[in-house]
């Protein structure tokens, strides 16, 4: 059984996908991490802007070396969005997460391209989103909690700049596959939105 989640930034995907593996025991990959893992080697090398650090980068990138909280700041955040804009870095990163998704049993995968790229053909496939605002309320809070410096307009201003530029790229756009379920979390808290989306896996596994 493999679970596709797409969404943008702070939709509350990632902590879906969480969830939904632990609920059905299936591995989980957040995608997205992958992206930051890139951008944080272009960082440290000083090459954010040279498209061919990014492209090495992310081929010699290994899923068991991630950690997942160095590399959740905002700083990656917006240096993952950069990456990803990328054809040869997302072509880097397609097989590494084809193999994940075809382990034995399945898996979850949550991203920006699941339902559409990496795994079309997924049973199950989620569309997570909410309001902007909503999405930059969660972010905010997850930074300061993380003892990051930031306001909420920055991290609005960021999230808007981060759908457009995920949402308009040409490799591989922020989009909802056509046999996704859409589910709007903006006025729903945890567990509501947890029981919304296993009602709908439940419903695509029945």
């Amino acid at each position: 059984m493999v679970i596709a989640i797409d969404g943008p930034a702070a939709s509350g995907k990632g902590t879906l996908a969480r969830r939904l593996a632990a609920h059905y025991g299936l591995p989980h990959l957040d995608t997205g991490l992958l992206y930051r893992a890139v951008a944080a080697r272009c960082i440290a090398l000083g090459r954010l802007a040279d498209e061919a650090a990014s492209e090495q980068a992310a081929q010699t990138l290994d899923v068991s070396d991630l950690d997942p909280e160095a590399l959740r700041t905002a700083e990656l955040g917006e240096g993952a969005s950069v990456v990803a804009a990328r054809p040869g870095v997302r072509a880097a990163l397609l097989d590494l997460q084809r193999r994940f998704a075809g382990q034995t049993g399945g898996a979850v995968l949550d991203g920006r391209d699941i339902g559409t790229v990496i795994c079309p053909d997924a049973p199950a496939k989620l569309f997570v989103t909410a309001r902007p605002d909503v999405r930059a309320d969660r972010r905010f809070r997850e930074l300061l909690g993380r003892g990051e410096d930031v306001s909420y307009d920055a991290v609005l201003a960021d999230i808007l700049k981060r759908d457009e530029r995920d949402s308009g790229r040409s490799s591989a756009p922020l989009l909802k596959a056509d046999d996704a379920v859409l589910l709007d979390t903006s006025d729903l808290g945890i567990a509501a939105a947890f029981a919304a989306a296993l009602a709908i896996v439940e419903a695509r596994r029945g």
